[in-house]
């Protein structure tokens, strides 16, 4: 199942913090924002620093996307 960080960008824009911002207070490279903005997978530790950064949970900057793309899952 997909993970979407739309929750995340929601946030940002609400509490008014550009992305460099958040690589400052998180620690972490403009890598890591670009794989964020494709939904592309980011390992646990940055998940975990983006949450220490924003005193957030887990589930308020990532949510599990039930709906696939096309032919994501059609290797058998």
């Amino acid at each position: 199942m997909p993970v979407t960080y739309n929750k995340l960008f929601k946030l940002l824009i609400d509490r008014r913090i550009s992305n460099s911002e958040l690589m400052d207070k998180a620690g972490f490279s403009a890598n890591i924002i670009t794989r964020l903005k494709k939904n592309e997978y980011i390992s646990m530790e940055s998940i975990e620093k983006i949450c220490n950064a924003l005193q957030v949970g887990v589930d308020e900057i990532l949510e599990f996307d039930s709906v696939e793309s096309s032919g994501t899952n059609e290797r058998l």
